[in-house]
């Protein structure tokens, strides 16, 4: 068989291979073997007992053996490539020591105990010098020595060696690129050190607008997920910022998770440069990769953060993902439910069932946001001063979960039960108007009207009816889905929002009299600002309005009259009637006796068609 040559650094003492075997050229007969990784190395022990202590101790146990002796080194962190770089070593060969090559030659020197004992000039202090005066120094030379050593080394991230280099790499990432040498990106668009983008090394003058030091995201993406893993924790206690943390993540989860771009918009090619294109992901476990990054999330809050929480929750669905990632996923998109968007929240259901939607994952979330929302979480924004969630946030968040229930409604195949579910996880202290309630459970009951009375009782007692706006409470007493007595709830309270309207009125002119002369003097001002003609017009229109009210409310008092002379025609197992209506012709006379003898009515539209309505559903 043709020899091959051994390659680099043959020197003083050549080697050659043929097939699975090396052999020294040299005249002296090879007297020990050593096998590693199936490979057979013909060398002779004085070379390598004078610098290697493992070596030296299995020749020193065997020495009482005639024949050749044969050793086989098993788990040598830096394989047969590495032991022949120390094995030519050990014969005088000059070794060049690379980016790629020097934490494999490290941990063979290590594993055979190359140090000075044996010799002062030994591998190990060699390798050592190297790392700590050229590659710690370096962001490129760390990455491509981290990126080289994954190919030979298994678990090659618990090395110490390699702890350093992951050191060096977070202290880099937290200082200013210009401080350590430009271009920084190995594989990722050129910058300047003032921040603009370079073209060809000219100076474009463009600025990099992200407030995120996202430059060294694209250069990580190339490790193994545990390298990469120990880069984050290592990180994580050198103090980055957890929102580069989280992008880091995010970039990382959207290059080897391909099913997050159909809801990312593909943001990950904005960073890509052309370099990059040529490096395809390799195979990865999507499963494992996605529950092993949801351990790794931060618990901050962010738009462009939620958008890619609520990406990862779809394919972690898709994936089967454990239920406890699912559920600590879940948790950390209720910390930011202000920020989530109804697109977002409409998660197709991967299930058995034959609901449209996933509304268990929702619920779930909701409820988390309810039982945090109180709690002091800091915001990516750096303009954000009140850490705590704001009243503005918490209606979006109302009119975000309003939707979401609007939505789902329709959903045929929606239980009555789940349905009441969602709209109980979002507490009604949270809530300053019960309208979108209302909206979806008047959806629900007219896409399911095959529903029982117990379970339309049961949605409609959800809603608040004293929360609901007029408009709301107009439709509702004309809306033929809804149970009977809960129409003369909602006219109930409607009622006593007029009686408030007529008091405040009466209120008003009451004081019109009693006026105090700063306030006839601010009076004096806006006659002479406004004009004479438009006060005139304003308290006429106001007294015509309340004259309306006052003949709206003898209009009510005659219409639920008639009512109840209709529904004691009924036998007595009719329950609403006898319920309410005392309650409400005494709640009338009241109105009538406080109403008094001034005819006075609000501007809102009367209910003229109240009474037909009732009579038709009683009829």
């Amino acid at each position: 068989m043709k020899a091959e040559e051994a390659g680099e650094g043959a020197g003083r003492a050549g080697f050659y291979r043929r097939g699975n075997e090396w052999f020294c050229s040299t005249l002296l007969q090879s007297d020990i073997i050593v096998k590693v990784e199936g490979i057979l190395f013909h060398l002779h022990k004085f070379p390598l007992i004078s610098k290697c202590g493992k070596i030296a101790r299995l020749v020193e146990d065997a020495q009482d053996s005639k024949d050749n002796m044969q050793y086989e080194l098993v788990g040598c962190p830096g394989g047969h490539e590495g032991f022949c770089i120390a094995a030519r070593f050990c014969y005088g060969a000059q070794v060049e020591l690379t980016q790629n090559n020097a934490l494999l030659v490290y941990c063979t020197a290590e594993y055979l105990e190359m140090t000075e004992e044996y010799d002062n000039d030994n591998l190990l202090n060699m390798v050592q010098s190297f790392i700590h005066k050229t590659i710690l120094r370096s962001w490129e030379d760390c990455i491509l020595t981290l990126q080289g050593c994954q190919k030979f080394i298994p678990k090659a991230e618990n090395l110490p060696v390699v702890h350093k280099c992951l050191d060096a790499l977070s202290v880099m990432a937290c200082t200013d690129p210009s401080l350590f040498g430009w271009p920084m990106l190995l594989y990722g668009s050129l910058q300047s050190p003032e921040g603009s983008i370079l073209w060809n090394g000219i100076n474009t003058g463009a600025r990099i607008r992200s407030k995120i030091s996202n430059w060294w995201f694209e250069d990580v993406s190339c490790f193994n997920y545990p390298m990469f893993k120990k880069l984050m924790e290592t990180m994580s206690k050198r103090g980055i910022r957890p929102e580069n943390i989280a992008g880091a993540l995010m970039y990382y989860a959207r290059k080897y998770l391909p099913g997050l771009d159909r809801w990312q918009g593909g943001q990950v090619g904005k960073l890509r440069s052309i370099a990059s294109l040529s490096m395809m992901p390799a195979a990865v476990d999507q499963k494992a990769l996605a529950e092993s990054i949801i351990e790794l999330l931060p618990n901050k809050k962010g738009k462009s953060y939620c958008r890619f929480l609520l990406g990862l929750l779809r394919l972690s669905i898709i994936l089967d993902i454990e239920q406890s990632c699912k559920e600590t996923l879940e948790r950390i998109i209720g910390l930011q439910l202000e920020y989530a968007t109804l697109d977002g929240l409409l998660v197709p259901n991967f299930s058995g069932s034959d609901n449209l939607y996933d509304t268990d994952c929702v619920e779930r979330i909701i409820r988390h946001f309810s039982s945090i929302q109180n709690l002091n979480i800091a915001s990516f924004s750096p303009t954000s001063s009140d850490p705590a969630i704001s009243s503005s946030h918490l209606n979006n968040v109302t009119k975000l979960i309003d939707n979401y229930l609007a939505e789902v409604a329709p959903d045929v195949n929606l239980k009555a039960q789940k349905m009441w579910s969602l709209v109980e996880a979002f507490p009604e202290s949270l809530r300053t108007s019960d309208d979108g309630v209302y909206r979806a459970v008047d959806i629900y009951l007219k896409e399911h009207p095959w529903l029982l009375d117990d379970e339309r009782e049961k949605l409609c007692s959800i809603i608040n009816w004293a929360k609901l706006s007029i408009d709301a409470c107009t439709h509702a007493t004309q809306n033929e889905r809804l149970p009977l007595r809960r129409v003369f709830q909602v006219l109930f309270f409607e009622q006593m929002q007029l009686r408030s309207a007529l008091s405040n009125y009466l209120h008003i002119f009451d004081n019109e009299n009693n006026v105090t002369s700063p306030v006839n003097e601010s009076t004096g001002e806006i006659l002479q600002r406004d004009g004479f003609v438009s006060v005139i017009r304003e308290r006429q229109h106001l007294r015509t309005d309340v004259e309306l009210l006052q003949s709206k409310v003898r209009n009510l008092e005659l219409e639920f009259l008639s009512i109840k002379q209709k529904i004691g025609k009924f036998s007595q197992s009719s329950k609403v009637g006898c319920i309410h209506l005392p309650l409400i012709k005494d709640f009338n006379s009241d109105i009538i006796e406080s109403a008094g003898s001034n005819p006075r009515r609000s501007t809102d539209k009367p209910h003229s068609s109240h009474r037909s309505i009732h009579a038709r559903r009683i009829s």
